[in-house]
């Protein structure tokens, strides 16, 4: 069926969990070779050991429901979001081209930095080292635009020029890679290499399922990433954008997926189609990505992702998860500190402070503030590490509401 002839953002309601609340300009490369389609035998175990398996990862059960069989994707990941438990998945760290679904990464990384009525005057170096026939929203040199134009061009149209006209504004496209690799590196998301800020197709530039979801995860925090990431529909410069994530707005082929609320879709030579997706149905809340089908079929990409969110609605609470998406490192709790130095805090861990480019929430602090709030007593601290770890809560996400 074809999305409804209305503005708005697609709706979706997330139960908050109450322990704790977290919260460069570059020449046209070469395109990068196109990756192998076998995995490699060995991969990151970042969040469990069957996530570094090559294949299919999944305990199925008596009334766990089987894996849809005609799913021809390189790699994909089926998750929880509020839990974080992988409830499946397919060569999920498998480093492959990510296409504009790395755009997730930029916008997690960026939109904390401008307020939304900022405006900008675009200068030609603005749109300088753009990629031969990248996505556009149609940026026009000399004229003035504010950032809330520019993330809807960003978010609904994959305007890799509106992410060109951001990257100036925070410096350069340079600058821009180095806060994004940075950010990356804070929520252990190890499989990426960032080379452009737009995901472009470059030499070197990676990403894998799990990373992906990620990002999805962290931008999901922040309220102006939920709703342009679920915004169907808007005016920008005297006409009307349509969001390209067919799940969220229809095609011929693909409905509107029940529940839709984002997140991001890509496409580009050597990375084939690429998606991630977020949707809520009867309180359950999952992510999915989906990163270069095989079959090459107008939408597979929507498709297979469908599929995937039947599926892990179905067995979702059914069954036993493969694995965790681990939280940020400034998330963990700090270390212990020792007797000789007296000091409450450890210098060195994890925990101690977001590393450069992270866009943590300020009171965030781990989870030995966490578990002081909720008792003070040490015999609490092993349960709360667990949940902290098992458990990075998303706020209330967006309520059924026109766009104005």
């Amino acid at each position: 069926m074809p999305a409804p002839n209305k503005t708005g953002r697609r709706s979706l309601l997330i139960t908050s969990a109450t322990l704790l609340s977290l919260s460069a300009t570059a020449p046209v490369a070469l395109a990068a070779p196109t990756p192998t389609a076998t995995p490699p035998a060995h991969m990151s175990t970042v969040g469990g050991a069957r996530l570094g398996q090559p294949g299919t990862q999944v305990e199925l059960a008596p009334g766990v429901p089987v894996l849809p069989k005609d799913i021809t994707a390189r790699s994909w990941i089926v998750t929880d979001a509020e839990s974080g438990q992988v409830l499946a998945s397919h060569n999920a760290h498998w480093e492959l081209p990510p296409a504009s679904t790395l755009k997730m990464l930029f916008a997690d990384t960026l939109l904390p930095r401008f307020p939304k009525n900022e405006t900008h005057k675009v200068a030609p170096s603005d749109l300088a080292g753009m990629g031969d026939g990248s996505s556009v929203v149609g940026i026009k040199e000399g004229h003035t635009y504010t950032v809330h134009d520019l993330w809807l061009g960003v978010f609904l149209r994959s305007g890799n020029d509106a992410v060109h006209v951001l990257s100036a504004m925070n410096g350069n496209v340079r600058q821009t890679v180095e806060d994004m690799q940075a950010h990356a590196e804070e929520l252990q998301a190890k499989d990426t290499h960032v080379v452009s800020p737009d995901g472009y197709d470059e030499p070197g530039q990676v990403s894998s399922a799990y990373d992906l979801t990620l990002f999805a995860r962290s931008g999901l925090q922040k309220k102006d990433f939920r709703d342009y990431c679920s915004t169907v529909r808007a005016s920008f410069g005297g006409r009307e954008i349509r969001n390209t994530n067919r799940l969220l707005s229809g095609d011929t082929d693909v409905p509107v997926y029940q529940g839709i609320a984002g997140v991001k879709n890509g496409n580009t030579t050597n990375a084939g189609a690429t998606f991630t997706g977020v949707a809520e149905r009867g309180g359950k809340v999952l992510l999915v990505t989906v990163m270069h089908p095989e079959r090459p079929e107008h939408n597979e990409v929507y498709k297979e992702a469908a599929k995937l969110l039947d599926w892990g609605f179905r067995a979702d609470g059914k069954v036993t998860p493969v694995g965790e998406l681990v939280p940020p490192k400034s998330a963990l709790p700090s270390p212990a500190p020792s007797a000789s130095d007296g000091k409450s805090e450890g210098r060195d861990g994890p925990g101690a402070r977001p590393v450069a480019g992270s866009t943590a929430r300020p009171g965030s602090r781990g989870v030995g503030t966490a578990a002081a709030i909720a008792g003070g007593a040490l015999v609490l601290l092993a349960g709360a590490v667990f949940l902290i770890n098992r458990r990075w809560p998303l706020p209330d996400l967006m309520r059924r509401r026109p766009r104005p």
